[in-house]
């Protein structure tokens, strides 16, 4: 039954990322997040393309401003771009502790760094740069914080499904069976979940984009735009996710936040270490 669940899965996911792949090119995106709804789709099968859907795509011509204004959809977006650009690096360490015979707490600490490693310096800060003025090295500092509280949440979510699931379904650590690319997906998938309560956090507090509008400059979007904090291409958009408003701090604090989330990720870890295959 088994085998015929993730059959199906993966040939949903695979129409799934074709149309994505296909139909995200017309809508009015952000080129990286546009590669993260690819990246997404590719994790999540079906579900990836609901959320491309329901969350990012132009419903009419002209609306992809107000439409994507809205908080949930922002943090959608944010909790998206955490997962695409964490995911990639995540699944290269699971690879790699299978090549290398490492399993347990050092797999997932090596997925860890993997992840925040890719999702920060290359998701975050080399492809989100222009929003710190161009200055990778003022992106990298902007986006840490960001980057950490999420990735934490992520991984808090993601190592006790991999490993619960990987103590029923066999072959679950072999990237060369199909089984492992589900449990990943399906633990990634997890991940996504536990993450977006402190996405919303973030955008909330400008300490993390959502969703964006890229127009040509000759589309005459800059009311829409406006009205969504949103950009249009030839208008650089304020650094919103690499520093808070001065006006009013966040709430709870950051450092409270941080706490918080170091707090699931060790809870989250020691679920994983006890359910981890013997």
């Amino acid at each position: 039954m088994l085998d015929g669940v993730m059959l199906l899965w993966f040939l949903f996911a695979a129409a799934s990322l074709l149309f994505v792949a296909i139909d995200i090119r017309t809508t009015p995106e952000s080129p990286v997040m546009k590669w993260g709804f690819v990246l997404l789709t590719a994790y999540t099968g079906v579900i990836g393309a609901f959320l491309y859907v329901l969350g990012c795509r132009e419903p009419l011509p002209g609306t992809h401003e107000q439409y994507t204004a809205a908080r949930w959809r922002q943090t959608l977006g944010s909790t998206m771009h955490c997962v695409a650009g964490d995911g990639v690096g995540i699944l290269a360490g699971a690879v790699l502790a299978s090549v290398l015979g490492i399993t347990g707490p050092a797999e997932m600490v090596l997925e860890y760094v993997l992840g925040f490693a890719f999702g920060w310096t290359i998701f975050q800060a080399l492809f989100m740069r222009d929003m710190a003025g161009g200055s990778y090295g003022a992106a990298l500092k902007g986006t840490f914080m960001s980057e950490l509280l999420s990735m934490n949440l992520l991984m808090a979510g993601m190592m006790p499904t991999m490993m619960i699931l990987r103590r029923y379904i066999p072959s679950a650590d072999n990237p060369l069976t199909p089984n492992f690319w589900f449990v990943m997906s399906m633990s990634l998938l997890v991940g996504f979940i536990v993450a977006y309560p402190m996405n919303w956090w973030l955008v909330a507090n400008h300490l993390k984009h959502g969703m964006m509008t890229v127009r040509p400059a000759s589309a005459g979007a800059h009311d829409h735009a406006a009205m969504s904090g949103m950009t249009h291409e030839g208008s650089p958009m304020p650094p919103m996710s690499m520093s808070m408003h001065e006006a009013q701090a966040p709430w709870p604090s950051i450092a409270v936040m941080t706490v918080l989330s170091f707090v699931a990720l060790a809870a989250g870890f020691a679920l994983a270490v006890l359910q981890a295959p013997r």
